[in-house]
């Protein structure tokens, strides 16, 4: 490991430490009515993809079992790895406001959409980078560049 990427890692650990287990079971269910874990999920899911289409040659229970153990855990690690950067900006009253508001019919409906928004929102940010891109190179060909 490198040295900033050692003291990042001790600087998380120390901060994480001092993140009482209130807020940080705050920050998991927060996490999980917003539709964050959903999207966590998914993108896992497509990582394991793209790795499973790369390595063919592993039995698809070792797949099915690695999923399943990771999806158990990840929720854990990325509250692990996000309550520090929350605390700095949240506290503990604002994360219960904000779980308050995902059990409204409102935040249930919107962190139920939340995945689903998120994927189509992340297509269309790379198709109009594309459509910027092609703009830039328009302009660029009209001037004689």
């Amino acid at each position: 490991m490198k040295k900033d990427s050692l003291t990042s890692h001790k600087t998380a650990a120390s901060a994480f430490s001092q993140i009482d287990k209130t807020y940080r079971e705050s920050v998991k269910k927060m996490l999980k009515l917003t539709g964050a874990e959903e999207t966590f999920n998914g993108v896992v899911k497509q990582m394991l993809a793209l790795v499973k289409s790369e390595k063919t040659n592993i039995p698809d229970n070792f797949w099915k079992e690695f999923e399943k153990d990771f999806l158990n855990t990840s929720l854990d690690d990325i509250v692990d790895r996000l309550a520090p950067i929350y605390v700095k900006y949240l506290t503990l009253d604002d994360v219960k406001k904000i779980i308050e508001f995902y059990q409204t019919p409102a935040g249930r409906k919107l962190g139920e959409k939340t995945p689903i928004i998120t994927r189509e929102s992340m297509q269309m940010g790379q198709q109009w980078g594309m459509s910027i891109n092609q703009k830039i190179q328009d302009k660029l060909k009209e001037k004689g560049y």
